[in-house]
């Protein structure tokens, strides 16, 4: 188990001391595409350089540009757009608007298929899904080993108290993904438009699984990717693993709603939490709301009144 969390720093593995690893820190550059040379996670004066954390024996991405490596999700994702030989290329960060001129998001990567004279004839979406971490990434562990790479490195992290970021999938999952294919996939899918997700293997492996279908009759391609060590190289390789093809709406429908427990479990439960209100209190009435709610249970009321 790794006791620090930085995998990939600057593109790089935090443990290489390669000359282009070293460049990369000096200069703080990305070499994963960003929309300029340098990285800009989170600031463009000081950004956090992490692309990738372990997550004790497994990596976790959390850096989108990461997955522009070779720009090889461009092509996996045109090849479920278009028909082969179509002249293609990317857009970045396009804008979305939905029916009222209101903003529904920016796409990640617009595929744009164009004829001999340069004018389109067809556009897919490519989603890219990295995850969200929880913990102090930047104070407690990028900025010692920014200040000092090898000391950062030979830490008896053991004995340290720092809590070590984890990434959160279940955050990234409904926070980030759901509304994605809500607002902007609803989008495309109303004008039959084919979309691509790219995303690690590990955070595919925790989402619901997902009803597939033949490629011909998909709406959506999950591009699924690993990071592979090469030796020569001193470095991770994305590397794809496997496509999974879906529709749009069960896809949807599994990744939003929860599945069922027991009710039995919920009753119990709610017993236990009675109970203990029903001893510390003199008289309850369902009608009233207690004046000891905390802030958002208020506000909860408030919102239940208004439906």
């Amino acid at each position: 188990m790794n006791k620090q969390p930085l995998a990939e720093v600057f593109g790089f593995p935090a443990d290489s001391f390669t000359e282009e690893a070293r460049r990369h820190r000096n200069n703080r550059l990305c070499p994963f595409n960003n929309k300029v040379p340098n990285c800009t996670k989170d600031s463009v004066v000081d950004p956090l350089g992490v692309c990738t954390i372990f997550d004790n024996d497994e990596l976790a991405i959390i850096c989108p540009v990461r997955f522009r490596q070779n720009w090889i999700i461009a092509e996996h994702a045109a090849a479920f757009c278009f028909s082969p030989g179509t002249r293609w290329t990317t857009l970045v960060e396009v804008r979305l608007n939905d029916k009222n001129g209101k903003s529904a998001g920016n796409i990640d990567v617009v595929l744009v298929a164009y004829d001999e004279e340069g004018k389109v004839t067809d556009f897919g979406s490519l989603e890219v899904q990295s995850v969200y971490i929880s913990g102090n990434l930047r104070k407690s562990f990028f900025k010692p080993y920014a200040d000092d790479p090898s000391g950062y490195l030979t830490t008896d992290w053991s004995r340290s108290r720092k809590k070590v970021p984890r990434p959160d999938y279940l955050s990234s999952s409904r926070k980030r993904l759901a509304p994605q294919l809500i607002y902007k996939g609803g989008i495309f899918k109303a004008w039959g438009r084919k979309q691509a997700v790219a995303v690690h293997s590990v955070f595919f492996d925790r989402l619901p699984s997902l009803p597939q279908v033949a490629k011909a009759e998909a709406d959506i391609a999950w591009l699924i990717y690993d990071l592979v060590y090469d030796e020569q190289q001193q470095r991770y390789n994305l590397t794809p693993t496997r496509t999974i093809y879906t529709q749009f709406k069960p896809s949807l429908d599994r990744i939003t709603l929860s599945e069922a427990g027991a009710v039995e479990d919920f009753i119990a439960n709610l017993q236990l939490k009675l109970n203990a209100k029903l001893n510390g209190a003199s008289t309850v009435e369902i009608s009233d709301v207690p004046a000891d709610l905390p802030a958002d249970e208020t506000d909860l009321f408030d919102e239940l009144e208004n439906i």
